[in-house]
C-alpha cells in the first residue's frame, strides 16, 4: 500500500508539474495571442503561488489530524477545475487576428499623405480590443489564484504522509522517487507544448483557413496554447481519483497520537510556532537558500523558452521539444542520483551543506561560459542601429504604414524591416499555396533587387542552440544533486508533531520569497531589454525586438545573483553546524507498518 500512495502521488504530482510547465511552455504563445508584456506573462504564471500562500500554513497545521489522502484528492480536483477555466478566453473571445496583405493592403506601402492616421485605430474596435486584453488576464489570474488553493494540501500532506508510514532508512529513497517520478511532469509538459503549438490556434472556429499562409516558424504564428490545457484538466481529474480509497493513516493507532484541534486552538498557537521556526537561525537560512534556488528555477522554467527563441532563433515548438527532451530529464536523473547518495553514502546534517556548496558551486561556473555562447542583435530598419536614426524613416513617409504594424520581413540587403510597409514595398507575388511570398519594389532596400522574403532574417548563431541546452541541462543536472539532501534536513530535525506545519511554513516562504516574485523579475529584466515594442492605438503591447546582449546578460546574471546568494547561506549555515550539536540527522527506526 506504501509503494502504490508513492506511485498515485508521484502520478500526481507529474500531472500537477505537467500542467504548470505547459503554461509556462505556452507563455510567449499568450504574450503574442493577448498582446502581454514579460512582467505581466510572469506576474500571471506565478499567480497561483498567492492562493497557495495564504493557505498553506493553515492547511499544514492539521495535516496529523485529517484524513490527508481526502484532502489531496479534493485539492487534485480543484486543480482540474482551473485548468478548465484557463481555457476560457479561447472560446469567449474572437479569432486571432494578425497582420497580412493577404487580408488587405494597409501592410503594404500605399502612396498617402502621411503614416500614423487616427483612422489606424478603427474607430475605436482596437481600444475594445486592448480592454478585452485586460479582461483576458483577469480572467486567467482567477483560474490561477483557484489552481493555487487546490494545489495547497498537496506537498505537505503528501510529504508528511509518506514520512510517517515510510521510516528514517527509507524515507530518503521513497521522497527521491517521488521527485523523480514527478519531474517527469515538466518534461511531458513541454513535450506537450510542442506538439500543441504546431496547431494553429482557432483549428477548430470557422474560416481558420486564413492562416494558410502562416507557418510554426513565422514570427506572427499563435499556437493551440488552450489544447494541452484541456488534456492537463483530464490528467489532473483522473489521478485525484485514487486518494479518496486511501486510509486516514497507515501507522499502528498507537504511534499517531490524535489530536482534537480547532480552528481557535490553531491560532493561539501560530505564532509561538511560527516565531519558534523563524528565530531558528539554521532553518532560516536553510529555507533562504533554498527561496534562491527556487528563483533560478522559477525563471528558468517560465523563460528559458523565450531566452532560446530570442537568442537562437528557435520557434515555440524547437525551444519546447528541446526543453521538454533535454533539459527537465535531466533534472530528473540529478534528483534521482541525489537521493541515493544520501541514502548509501548516509550523508550527516554537518555533511549535507558542505556537499550542497560543492555541487552548486560547480553548478554556478558551469553557467559562465553561456554569457559568451550568444550573437548580437539583428540588424533591424528603423530599430537597431546603424538604420535607427529617424532621418531612416524617409523612404517610407509617405506609405501610410499603420502604428504597431507587425509583419516581419527579411531584405535582400540583409536588413530586417518591421513590416512589408516599413520596407517600402508597393507589391507581392506569391506561391498558389500561399506558402510563399516575395514583396518586391521594395524603396527602403539597398540592393538591386529591392525584395523582401516574410520572416526574420537569419540569426548568425542558431548552431549554439544545442550546445548552450546542453550546457544549462549538465548544469541542472549537477545542482539538483543537493536537491534531496537538502530536503531532507527540514524532515529530520523537526518534532514530528510539527513536520506538517515545519514544511507549509517551509513552503510559504518559498512562494513569497521566490516563486511569486522571481517570474516577474526575471519578466522586468527582459522587459528592460526590449527596442521595439508593439503598439495598438498609443497603447504598449508585447515586446518585438530585444537587444540580444542585454537580454542574455540580465537574464543570466540575474540567474547566478540568485544561486550566488543561495550558495553563500549554505556556507554560513555549515559555519552554524560546525558550532552546535543540536540536531541530528539520525532517527529512530519505527520498524514495519
Amino acid at each position: 500500500c506504501r509503494k502504490l500512495f508513492v506511485l498515485c502521488h508521484g502520478l500526481l504530482q507529474l500531472t500537477q508539474l505537467l500542467y504548470s510547465s505547459y503554461f509556462k511552455s505556452s507563455i510567449t504563445t499568450i504574450e503574442r495571442r493577448f498582446g502581454f508584456s514579460s512582467t505581466s506573462s510572469g506576474t500571471l504564471s506565478s499567480l497561483h503561488e498567492v492562493g497557495n500562500t495564504i493557505l498553506i500554513v493553515f492547511v499544514s497545521y492539521f495535516g496529523s489530524r485529517v484524513n490527508r489522502p481526502r484532502f489531496i484528492g479534493l485539492g487534485g480536483l480543484l486543480m482540474a477545475v482551473s485548468a478548465l477555466m484557463l481555457t476560457l478566453p479561447h472560446f469567449l473571445y474572437p479569432p486571432y487576428e494578425f497582420d497580412s496583405v493577404l487580408h488587405d493592403r494597409h501592410d503594404l506601402c500605399r502612396a498617402a499623405a502621411n503614416a500614423s492616421s487616427p483612422e489606424a485605430c478603427g474607430a475605436g474596435q482596437e481600444a475594445l480590443r486592448i480592454s478585452a486584453s485586460h479582461r483576458v488576464w483577469l480572467l486567467m489570474g482567477g483560474a490561477q489564484l483557484l489552481f493555487g488553493v487546490g494545489s495547497v494540501p498537496i506537498q505537505p500532506y503528501g510529504l508528511s504522509y509518506i514520512d510517517d508510514f515510510a521510516g528514517a532508512a527509507n524515507a530518503p529513497l521513497y521522497i527521491a522517487i517521488l521527485f523523480s517520478v514527478s519531474v517527469f511532469g515538466p518534461a511531458f509538459g513541454y513535450l506537450l507544448g510542442s506538439a500543441a503549438l504546431r496547431v494553429y490556434v482557432d483549428v477548430d472556429k470557422t474560416g481558420s483557413a486564413t492562416h494558410q499562409e502562416l507557418t510554426p516558424y513565422d514570427p506572427r504564428w499563435v499556437g493551440a496554447w488552450w489544447l494541452g490545457l484541456l488534456v492537463s484538466s483530464c490528467c489532473l481529474a483522473l489521478t485525484s481519483i485514487p486518494y479518496f480509497f486511501f486510509p486516514r493513516s497507515m501507522r499502528r493507532q498507537s504511534q499517531v497520537r490524535k489530536q482534537k484541534s480547532s480552528l481557535l486552538d490553531f491560532l493561539k498557537m501560530f505564532p509561538s510556532l511560527l516565531v519558534h521556526l523563524l528565530l531558528s537561525p539554521f532553518f532560516l537560512m536553510l529555507v533562504l537558500s533554498q527561496c534562491c534556488f527556487s528563483a533560478v528555477i522559477a525563471g528558468l522554467a517560465t523563460f528559458l523558452n523565450k531566452f532560446l527563441e530570442h537568442q537562437y532563433s528557435a520557434s515555440p515548438v524547437e525551444s519546447s521539444l528541446l526543453i521538454g527532451a533535454v533539459n527537465l530529464p535531466s533534472l530528473a536523473v540529478g534528483i534521482l542520483v541525489g537521493g541515493i547518495i544520501m541514502k548509501r553514502a548516509g550523508l550527516s546534517l554537518k555533511a549535507i551543506p558542505r556537499f550542497s556548496v560543492v555541487v552548486l558551486s560547480l553548478s554556478a561556473l558551469l553557467l559562465v561560459p553561456v554569457f559568451f555562447m550568444g550573437c548580437s542583435s539583428q540588424d533591424v530598419f528603423g530599430v537597431n542601429p546603424p538604420h535607427a536614426t529617424p532621418s531612416g524613416a524617409v523612404c517610407y513617409s509617405n506609405c501610410s504604414c499603420p502604428e504597431g504594424g507587425y509583419n516581419p520581413v527579411c531584405g535582400s540587403d540583409g536588413v530586417e524591416y518591421v513590416s512589408p510597409c516599413n520596407a517600402g514595398c508597393t507589391n507581392f507575388t506569391r506561391h498558389p499555396n500561399n506558402t510563399f511570398k516575395v514583396y518586391t519594389s521594395c524603396s527602403c532596400v539597398a540592393d538591386r533587387q529591392a525584395q523582401a522574403v516574410p520572416g526574420h532574417c537569419p540569426n548568425s548563431c542558431p548552431h549554439l542552440l544545442l550546445p548552450v541546452m546542453l550546457t544549462i541541462s549538465f548544469a541542472g543536472l549537477i545542482a539538483s544533486l543537493s536537491h534531496n539532501p537538502i530536503y531532507m534536513m527540514v524532515l529530520r530535525t523537526v518534532p514530528p508533531e510539527e513536520k506538517s506545519f515545519a514544511i507549509g511554513i517551509q513552503f510559504m516562504l518559498m512562494r513569497v520569497l521566490a516563486w511569486l516574485p522571481a517570474p516577474a523579475l526575471f519578466g522586468m529584466a527582459i522587459d528592460s531589454s526590449c527596442v521595439w515594442w508593439k503598439r495598438k492605438c498609443g497603447s504598449k503591447l508585447s515586446c518585438g525586438y530585444y537587444d540580444n546582449n542585454t537580454l542574455r546578460n540580465r537574464y543570466l546574471g540575474l540567474m547566478l545573483a540568485f544561486k550566488s546568494m543561495g550558495i553563500v547561506f549554505l556556507v554560513m549555515l555549515g559555519w552554524k553546524l560546525r558550532r552546535t550539536r543540536e540536531y541530528s540527522l539520525e532517527k529512530t527506526e519505527e520498524g514495519p507498518l
